[in-house]
């Protein structure tokens, strides 16, 4: 009868410890209500110099920062390519003139009140690698495990861990065991900060509702939305070829509008993808229910849940049909209890990203007054 009772004991300590960590990831999340990312600093580095000292030190400024915190945001996810700070069989070993820059840039997020989030955030070919090597996984989590050992002492109410942006797996079932490695290792280097985890391939709603939650309670769960990409990405020159076509594309969705965008498209089945957006019916209830399913699925499994990553691109796309789709979002957000965190910052793109911020190449960034208004926040 001891044993029974020393067993019942056993297992209600361990249940009372997960239950008290899914509390703390669900107290957690609530510091990342209202996001902006950062992008092209420490990521997505295009030009051909890469990551030199005086991109690293000069992409974003303490002002910048400074005026995030001035327009409402509560944290900012900062997106970390990897690739650069990771030497073939010794991912561990991490370069500290490298690692000294990441650091700088972290401190001067916190220094403002802002919680961050490092999102492991490398191109395709290293995600690719990850599909079809586990070597590639084994030295992955190498570095992971260092990373967050690195970072073990920062305050964990301030400083989380994203495994890996849009993962880009196919096979779903691959990628629940490779984010399970991942997330093992990171959570032996900083044992007390909490994980972001998300589903496969683009980890949009439906690569969501297929995951399984880790064994580790200590995490809190992300999707991206976009939704549809038809109008999202409209004038882009990446993903899909029709999108550069497009320009001017109404939101809320209505037919008169798509055939007119359609009649500049010069492939049949693309036509057909612009015309297919008008029928949809794409507004603010049908993105209720998209995101509702997500909500469903965090209710389901009792963890939190984040949208780590949504917006318009603005170089093709009405100002207003974008403020109205972000203000749709963001509030159905909201409204479902979930944090938010918007693509993205911008700032040198002069305004045709996806961007918060007027950003001229040279001088001081400017809030884009219509984008912030349908965030909610000031300017």
């Amino acid at each position: 009868m001891r044993k029974f009772i020393l067993l019942f004991a056993l297992l209600f300590s361990i249940a009372s410890i997960a239950q008290s960590n899914s509390s703390l990831a669900q107290r957690r999340a609530a510091h990342l209500r209202h996001g902006i990312n950062f992008s092209e600093w420490f990521a997505q580095v295009y030009d051909p110099k890469g990551y030199t000292r005086e991109h690293l030190e000069t992409w974003v400024t303490a002002d910048d920062v400074a005026l995030v915190k001035s327009m409402g945001f509560d944290h900012i996810r900062l997106s970390v390519n990897p690739e650069p700070m990771m030497r073939h069989n010794m991912a561990d070993h991490l370069p500290p003139d490298y690692l000294g820059y990441l650091d700088a840039a972290i401190k001067m997020i916190l220094d403002h009140g802002l919680a961050v989030i490092i999102d492991m955030h490398p191109e395709s070919e290293f995600k690719a690698r990850l599909v079809q090597h586990d070597d590639s996984v084994e030295q992955f989590s190498d570095y992971w495990r260092a990373i967050a050992q690195h970072y073990s002492t920062c305050d964990p109410e301030m400083v989380y861990f994203e495994v890996l942006n849009e993962p880009e797996f196919r096979d779903r079932y691959r990628w629940v065991g490779v984010q399970a490695k991942l997330a093992a290792a990171i959570r032996e280097g900083a044992p007390q900060h909490t994980i972001i985890a998300a589903g496969a391939n683009w980890s949009d709603v439906e690569d969501l509702l297929v995951l399984t939650p880790l064994p580790d309670p200590n995490v809190i769960y992300n999707f991206h939305f976009y939704d549809p990409h038809t109008f999202t990405h409209q004038g882009a020159t990446w993903g899909a070829n029709y999108w550069h076509f497009e320009s001017k594309l109404a939101y809320p969705a209505n037919l008169g509008t798509a055939q007119k965008v359609a009649a500049s498209e010069p492939d049949a089945y693309n036509r057909l993808q612009v015309l297919r957006y008008g029928l949809d019916h794409w507004d603010a209830n049908r993105i209720a229910i998209e995101i509702g399913q997500a909500a469903e699925w965090a209710k389901h499994w009792n963890v939190p849940l984040t949208c780590n990553e949504f917006g318009v691109f603005r170089r093709a796309s009405d100002p207003q049909d974008r403020a109205r789709w972000l203000h749709d979002v963001r509030t159905i957000l909201e409204g479902y209890g979930i944090g938010w965190n918007m693509w993205d910052f911008g700032g040198r793109d002069g305004g045709k990203g996806f961007g918060v911020v007027n950003g001229p190449r040279e001088g001081p960034n400017t809030p884009d007054e219509v984008t912030v208004e349908a965030l909610g926040l000031k300017h």
